[in-house]
């Protein structure tokens, strides 16, 4: 799973979770583990691609 990040202000910020070979993952991610991607999507607020559904390979329903 990675956390794909943008740069409106300069800073990293995540905004999506994807697994690790989407190609529409930005250049700039950061690699996560099972549970933290669960976090990010459950707990942080943080959406799923929905091209390749992590959430759906985490088994996180909506």
């Amino acid at each position: 799973m990675h956390r794909s990040t943008s740069h409106p202000s300069g800073r990293p910020v995540a905004d999506s979770v994807h697994l690790g070979d989407c190609r529409l993952a930005a250049s700039h991610r950061n690699p996560l583990s099972r549970d933290e991607a669960r976090r990010a999507l459950t707990d942080g607020g943080i959406r799923a691609c929905e091209i390749c559904r992590p959430d759906s390979e985490l088994g996180i329903l909506d």
